[in-house]
């Protein structure tokens, strides 16, 4: 289906074409994302530089997301996806040319990292709040699965072919094809027509100065104790598992000397899960009431994933918790994002999203630094030759000893508090009945779109 007015692609047409824009692009970016940790890596040894350099991308997004999302209700959603990834792929740029001149410094790319995540804070929430114009509800689900795909789908590939190409055209050679998979994004963004959203009651309510409608958006989430809670099981969660996920790249080096290609290929069984997950998410929709998508779906993830990367000591172990852990992710994420597509006014989502996804991660760089000491200066040494831990029976059973042991612990402990995280939303009513206690925002006949309408009980 074609706009009447500007004959570009518009409805599913439209968003698929985004999708392979999207698709396309993660794989470039996947692609540095893991070549340049490795790089990091070897110059330092230590966990220390890894936590640091998501740190440098977290802050300035987390900081500015307020703002950011109160810049997106403004104005044009697209331009706002646009803008983002010019800038992330300017940033690229700029490390290829550093690269080039034989000038790079890890001090480099946390100034790089911190420009990408100032203009990643617009990306997300002008990207999820797109979908809840150009889609009905009913496809909610399904295009969130979408984006799982093309995350996860990336995600396959990127680590072994950055790999590979590592060893014939060096960073160099993986900075470039990243540069040319940015131009695939907004060259699809170009093609494709992306309405505005309609005014809403809310929207009139948050209205104001820049300052007024990024403080709504905090007010939004307020007033409503199922959507907070439902943020508060991703910020706890999150909390627990960032600080295991900084830390398994080092695990899984230090205990293959250095193995690009194990880390690579985990990071790919980890990937195909999540490509295999969002196929069912996507052709599923999601559970009938999408929070037991949510809740069940962390329990799973934690257990099945983290914790058994932590307890595995051998690359196809790793490669089976990453893909266990992995394969619910698409169906935690698209079956929370679809309850807060249908509940939150599409006029107001760009300033709510932004203060949900601030909930969310807002204590991920406490999680990124906590996970320094705990590799590198507590458990890491607690568990090599002559630690505090070597004599610990029950440990040293589950993670063995020596180099990397310490920081599988630390990976098993966050994944059994992870897990525990969604079950114990389960006693929180205002959470376990998020879906019927929150009306939905629909277009029905006569109401106009973003009115509540009242829905019925799920069964």
């Amino acid at each position: 289906m074609k706009n009447p007015a500007t004959g570009q692609p518009q409805g599913m047409r439209a968003f698929t074409v985004v999708w392979i824009g999207q698709f396309i692009s993660l794989l470039g970016t996947s692609m540095t994302g893991f070549a340049l940790p490795i790089y990091v890596f070897g110059e330092t040894g230590r966990v220390q530089e890894l936590a640091l350099l998501g740190l440098a991308f977290m802050l300035p997004l987390i900081v500015i997301s307020p703002f950011a999302g109160a810049i997106v209700d403004r104005s044009n959603r697209k331009l706002m996806m646009m803008l983002s990834d010019l800038a992330a792929g300017l940033m690229t740029i700029v490390v290829l040319i550093l690269v080039s001149t034989g000038q790079l410094e890890i001090w480099h790319l946390f100034i790089t990292n911190a420009i990408s995540g100032l203009f990643q804070a617009f990306q997300w929430p002008a990207y999820s709040a797109a979908i809840s114009v150009m889609l009905p509800k009913e496809q909610y689900a399904r295009a969130n699965g979408m984006i799982s795909l093309a995350e996860s789908g990336s995600g396959i590939f990127a680590p072994v072919l950055a790999a590979a190409l590592l060893g014939f055209v060096g960073l160099q050679g993986v900075l470039l094809i990243d540069i040319f998979t940015f131009l695939f994004a907004i060259g699809a963004l170009l093609l494709v027509y992306i309405p505005q959203p309609p005014r809403t009651a809310e929207g009139a309510e948050g209205q104001g100065n820049l300052l007024t409608e990024a403080a709504y958006g905090f007010k939004y989430i307020w007033r409503r104790p199922s959507l907070l809670g439902l943020q508060l099981v991703f910020m706890t969660g999150n909390f627990l598992t960032t600080i295991a996920m900084t830390i398994v790249p080092a695990m899984v080096l230090l205990r293959t000397d250095n193995n690009e290609l194990a880390l690579g290929s985990v990071q790919s069984a980890g990937a195909v899960g999540g490509v295999v997950g969002a196929l069912v998410m996507s052709a599923w929709g999601g559970p009938k009431r999408l929070v037991h998508g949510v809740l069940l779906g962390w329990f799973f993830s934690s257990w099945l994933g983290v914790v058994l990367l932590g307890v595995g000591q051998t690359v196809p172990v790793w490669a089976v918790a990453g893909f266990c852990g992995i394969f619910f992710v698409p169906i935690i994420n698209g079956s929370n994002q679809a309850i807060w597509q249908a509940k939150v006014a599409p006029d107001v989502q760009g300033r709510v999203f932004s203060i949900r996804r601030l909930i969310a991660w807002g204590i991920d760089p406490l999680a990124r630094l906590l996970a320094i000491p705990l590799a590198d200066v507590i458990f890491g040494p607690a568990l090599r030759s002559g630690g505090a831990l070597v004599d610990n029976s029950f440990i040293t059973r589950l993670v063995g000893t020596g180099p990397g042991a310490g920081e599988a612990w630390v990976i098993v402990m966050c994944g059994v508090l992870a897990s525990l995280v969604g079950l114990a939303a389960y006693l929180a009513p205002v959470v376990r009945n998020a879906e019927t206690i929150l009306p939905d925002h629909v277009a029905v006949a006569g109401v106009p779109a973003g009115t509540e309408v009242e829905t019925a009980p799920a069964a």
